[in-house]
């Protein structure tokens, strides 16, 4: 675990580097058992290409928590996060191959509150597409 972020050691606009999140077919079925959301288009290609889609996509949740662990390991602190959301705009399509694909997310202090609170305003792109907007996590630092 990162060490924790102070409060006082932060500035508005202040860069949090990206990070990258590899992404294979075994994570979604993982995932799929662990949340228990088994629908076939996060893991059977076949079955993903006969409804639309291009390929087996992650799940949203699991793009989401993507963006949530960037958050909480960059604040050294699990419990860190007060409050998160996001909107989905685009899908993260998993190819059935070594390489998966990659979620990479990056932040930026966008506010300063009371209490020693943040404002994280996430962005998150995979296969040259942005997949989450309005990610905003507010986190309690030390």
């Amino acid at each position: 675990m990162a060490a924790t972020v102070r409060y006082d050691e932060v500035e508005t606009g202040e860069q949090i580097p990206a990070v990258d999140y590899p992404v294979r077919r075994t994570n979604l079925v993982m995932y799929a058992g662990a949340s228990g959301d088994f629908n076939p288009i996060h893991w059977n290609e076949r079955f993903a290409k006969t409804v639309g889609l291009p390929d087996v996509i992650a799940h949203g949740m699991f793009t989401m928590a993507q963006g949530g662990r960037f958050v909480t390991d960059w604040a050294g602190d699990p419990g860190a996060v007060v409050d998160y959301g996001v909107r989905f705009s685009s899908m993260v399509v998993v190819p059935d191959d070594d390489q998966g694909t990659v979620i990479t997310v990056s932040g930026i202090i966008e506010e300063k509150l009371e209490d020693k609170r943040v404002v994280v305003a996430l962005t998150a792109k995979a296969n040259g597409s942005r997949v989450l907007s309005r990610a905003r996590a507010v986190v309690q630092l030390s």
